[in-house]
């Protein structure tokens, strides 16, 4: 066995449950690092004892010696840095891990490579009765809208439905449409759009937000949705997140977090929010039946889902004012704002927390309003609501989050300058617009409390990444060129807190994790570079080393081959030899 397997070993089992040394003694002590807790009474620390899944100890390594005992196992960290784990407040781990096992366009430039994509799904898999799966970007096609005739010349026997990486649109071939029965006589159903040919009026093969329910794929089986979350957090695990917020749960997806927590494979805790539909009001009383009977360890199913909008690259976003290149048009307002008002204080009054899909302006003024309505029907209480996303923000609005206690939940790494912005989103919002997207520095500047999500599988994942973007504006694959809306950058230490303590605060932990402090529990991160000391452009190039959760490794990076040592043992002989000695030192 390599000496890193044995070392790692080990310190699984000094972490195990039942194995405790004497009163007093870590189970296991990190030294010898840059550690950041974020506790703003004491930031920075070199030590850090963990005790039972807690923190026993955090300080320099002269404090936290004491903790050591004949069996506590101690990494010498050599410089690298420690963290809170990370908490993702709008992720998608359960389909995102689905999509990564059906046929995968995530991460694929350019047309030729999802077409070649789709054929080598295709004939890998020539019993599958629909392709299906997803992942393409809509900066790839004209005006976001892929032809049908593509598909079609890569597969017609079968029907495709392929969703755009911002689930927001469908993209089918011929027979899907056949399947579906869509043709140029059906009709655009409320709050979505089917792309139709601008001469014949035929379907083209994308269909926008509620038309993409149109066509009725096969479900997906328990041993999929299991599969799909287990590859979700692994890859959590993978880039140190400890918590997350899984928008938009369906009850196969909570069953499928019910059974791994069930079996001690649940890696991260889980706050969910359960999507419902607004305009139903049975809703409450299965979103009620689904806490009740659900609700365990590590699941927590206390929040409910809502749409207030689409995207803006669709033109489905809800603006204030219309699109500067659809004249009229501001954009479908699902549901409408008195909807969206009186749901948002029946799942309020019912303990739910609520969590909102709002892009446009006028999406997130409603949003707000239903807050506010909330607050004055029900009376206040720590609701700590969320607009996730929040794209474009009236500058009338931004006070607004700190006077609500609305969390904003800002998904950082779409903060820059990509063919999205420049090819989709400024062309329809404008100039004077434009200047309000993504406004992270100017909400935080109000006060309000901030957190970060991944809305992955939609984008990256690693929660550095996001930070890098909000550190710097700029691509992450560049350093160069000047920071876009310069003013809205946010700094390390904010960008920092907003994606650990923030969202520990978006869920309901922070008295649990979230910081590195003593009586919380061990959810913490090791990463191979101090983040405070390297270009903030090469933020995301930072890899987590060990990931672990209440004091339980998770995630190990094969690489890491810290020294471990019985330092405890060490010591205690060193000092019996001094203490014999004649001179007594």
């Amino acid at each position: 066995m390599k000496r890193g397997a044995v070392l790692f070993s080990a310190l699984i089992t000094a972490c195990a449950p039942g194995i405790r040394e004497p009163t007093g003694a870590a189970d296991l002590v990190l030294r010898g690092g840059a550690v950041y807790t974020v506790d703003a009474a004491r930031p920075w620390a070199e030590a850090v004892a963990v005790r039972g899944g807690k923190i026993a100890a955090v300080g320099s390594d002269r404090e936290v010696e004491e903790w050591i005992g004949p069996r506590t196992t101690v990494i010498d960290l050599e410089g690298r840095m420690v963290l809170p784990g990370f908490h993702d407040s709008h992720v998608h781990p359960v389909t995102g891990g689905i999509e990564r096992k059906e046929c995968d366009l995530n991460g694929i430039g350019d047309v030729e490579g999802i077409l070649a994509a789709i054929r080598r799904y295709v004939e890998a898999h020539p019993a599958a009765h629909w392709v299906r799966g997803g992942g393409w970007e809509l900066t790839l096609f004209r005006d976001g809208n892929p032809h049908k005739a593509l598909l079609d010349g890569v597969v017609s026997d079968r029907p495709v439905a392929l969703t755009a990486a911002d689930g927001h649109s469908l993209w089918v071939n011929s027979r899907a449409l056949s399947t579906a029965g869509i043709d140029r006589d059906t009709p655009d159903p409320p709050k979505g759009r089917i792309e139709r040919d601008p001469e014949t009026g035929e379907p083209s093969g994308t269909l926008r937000e509620s038309a993409m329910d149109l066509v009725e794929l096969p479900p997906h089986s328990q041993e999929e949705f299991l599969a799909g979350a287990r590859e979700g957090l692994r890859l959590a695990a993978q880039f140190g997140i400890t918590s997350l917020f899984e928008a938009s749960a369906s009850q196969e997806i909570l069953e499928a977090y019910f059974v791994l927590d069930l079996y001690g494979e649940l890696t991260a805790r889980v706050r969910a929010a359960i999507t419902i539909d607004p305009e139903n009001p049975a809703e409450e009383v299965r979103a009620i039946e689904l806490r009740r009977r659900l609700r365990c360890g590590r699941l927590r199913p206390e929040a409910v889902k809502i749409f207030a909008d689409g995207v803006i690259e669709a033109r489905t976003a809800a603006m204030v004012e219309p699109y500067a290149d659809r004249a009229g048009d501001r954009g479908p307002e699902e549901p409408d704002a008195e909807t969206l008002a009186r749901a948002a204080a029946a799942f309020d009054r019912a303990g739910f927390q609520i969590h909102v899909h709002a892009i446009g302006d006028r999406a997130v003024r409603s949003t707000l309003d239903a807050f506010e309505r909330a607050r004055a029907a029900n009376g206040p209480r720590d609701a700590r609501p969320v607009l996730a996303h929040i794209q474009v923000i009236h500058p009338d609005d931004r006070p607004r989050f700190r006077a609500l206690g609305a969390i904003a939940c800002f998904q950082p790494f779409w903060a820059y300058p990509d063919a999205y912005i420049t090819e989709l989103t400024e062309p329809g919002l404008g100039p004077e617009r434009s200047r309000w997207i993504y406004p992270i520095g100017s909400v935080a500047r109000t006060g309000a409390a901030l957190a970060f999500g991944s809305d992955w599988s939609v984008s990256s994942m690693n929660p550095l990444d996001g930070i890098q973007v909000a550190v710097t504006r700029r691509d992450p694959a560049s350093s160069e060129g000047p920071a876009w809306l310069p003013d809205e950058r946010i700094d390390l230490a904010a960008a920092l807190r907003a994606a650990t303590l923030g969202g520990a605060f978006a869920a309901f932990q922070e008295s649990t994790t979230g910081s590195l402090e003593v009586g919380k529990a061990a959810d913490l991160v090791v990463l191979d570079r101090n983040l405070f000391e390297i270009p903030p452009s090469e933020i995301g190039r930072a890899r987590v080393l060990l990931t672990l959760l209440e004091g339980e490794v998770v995630w190990r990076d094969p690489s890491f081959e810290a020294t471990t040592s019985a330092y405890g043992a060490q010591r205690d002989a060193a000092r019996r030899r001094a203490s014999r000695s004649p001179s007594g030192s």
